[in-house]
């Protein structure tokens, strides 16, 4: 693969960038790369459409349409979290941080923008025009960037980047025809879209591999885990201020808030706990783990959107039981309970009883849901006992290791 000394080495990141830079690979070992300030902005909009995406499914669940919300709230989601992906880890092999390569992510920033104006007819009448719209913008100004890459490579390199080109390229022309399909034919041909698109990288690096850098795969990943369970925290504050001021039961909710917060605390403890970066050494795990962040990012933000569902039922403006509202919070956090333990917590973990704490507490969450209202704070309860337990564990091992 191509490499460049004066590009492998750490850029800074100034105000005015020059104007065109040749892309080349970064270097996988390139010390202090940090996520720039473009990322992290890009990172911001797109938590808009996971926001959007969130209220959608709130609303959905609270009406008792749970096929209908989940089904949609799978589709926005992928939208978000594949477009999402594939730049962070192009930004990771490719960032040059030039006129045009900023450009290209703005207009990507757009497109996520107008995904999110298109969420919530998605929900409402399964109208896809204007999501896949968005969606479309973002994944053709993609495909600029893998041609800059390409003109930037040799040999098999280069095809690397022309074959990401192509495949990207087909599968917009293939959204773009789900549009003009009668509404009862586009269930069964929206998932064969999906999977074309996950073939893309599948395809493209069947012979080679792109370089990517640990530190910064790894660090984009958990600053947007971290920007999601703020979107979470928010909903959840918005819709328990919305609930005292139309109805002043301020008593009935702090259950459910203290429940909520706690349940958030715990998510970010053991998503950081441990860093994960050295466990990150080949392609194979560290796509694994970057693909598995479907889940977790899926299910932080629905997190929020059972909370918001918990303060409805709390107030009476549910159409579902409080059985039904609680597993709107209890399922999400366990399932981003055991995908966090999978992906990398257990990585880090000696003995027994540290490998079983995250699975045994999913399971205990997921039975709260039988307390019925009482339900979140239970879970909450129950992740902040696990927090603690887990700090235990590791202050008696780090005892007798030492």
């Amino acid at each position: 693969m191509a490499s460049d000394p004066a590009a492998a080495a750490p850029r800074a990141h100034h105000v005015d960038p020059p104007p065109v830079r040749p892309m080349v690979p970064r270097d996988r070992d390139e010390p202090h790369r940090v996520a720039t300030p473009l990322e992290l902005f890009f990172d911001l909009c797109f938590v808009v459409a996971v926001g959007q995406a969130g209220r959608e499914l709130a609303h959905s669940l609270a009406a008792g349409h749970y096929g209908e919300g989940l089904r949609g709230y799978a589709l926005a989601f992928f939208a978000i979290w594949w477009a999402w992906m594939n730049f962070t880890w192009f930004a990771s092999a490719y960032d040059c941080d030039d006129v045009p390569y900023r450009i290209t992510t703005l207009v990507q920033i757009a497109g996520v923008l107008i995904l999110a104006a298109g969420v919530p007819r998605l929900f409402a009448t399964q109208d896809l025009a204007l999501a896949i719209t968005g969606y479309v913008v973002m994944r053709l100004a993609m495909v600029t960037q893998w041609l800059r890459a390409a003109a930037g490579e040799q040999g098999e390199a280069r095809r690397v980047a022309v074959r990401y080109a192509v495949g990207i390229t087909v599968c917009q022309l293939g959204w773009v025809l789900v549009l003009l399909l009668p509404h009862g034919a586009r269930p069964y041909v929206i998932p064969v879209g999906v999977l074309c698109e996950l073939a893309v990288p599948v395809i493209a690096e069947l012979r080679m591999q792109t370089s990517w850098h640990p530190h910064h795969i790894s660090e984009r990943y958990g600053l947007f885990t971290l920007i999601v369970l703020g979107e979470t925290v928010a909903a959840a504050t918005v819709a328990v201020q919305s609930a005292v001021d139309e109805h002043e039961e301020l008593g009935s909710l702090v259950p459910v808030a203290v429940g909520g917060l706690l349940i958030c605390f715990a998510a970010w403890w053991i998503y950081f706990a441990r860093p994960v970066h050295e466990h990150l050494r080949s392609n194979r795990q560290a796509f694994a783990w970057g693909y598995g962040h479907y889940l977790v990012f899926g299910s932080a933000a629905a997190i929020g959107a059972g909370l918001e569902v918990a303060v409805e039922s709390t107030v009476h403006k549910a159409e579902i039981s409080e059985t039904a509202a609680t597993a709107t919070v209890t399922v999400p956090t366990a399932v981003y309970l055991v995908t966090v333990w999978f992906l990398h917590s257990r990585h880090t973990k000696r003995g027994v009883l540290a490998q079983a704490l995250a699975p045994a507490g999913a399971a205990l969450v997921l039975a709260c849901t039988a307390f019925g209202g009482s339900g979140v704070l239970a879970a909450g309860l129950v992740c902040a006992l696990m927090v603690a337990a887990g700090v235990l564990v590791h202050s008696r091992e780090s005892r007798a290791g030492a």
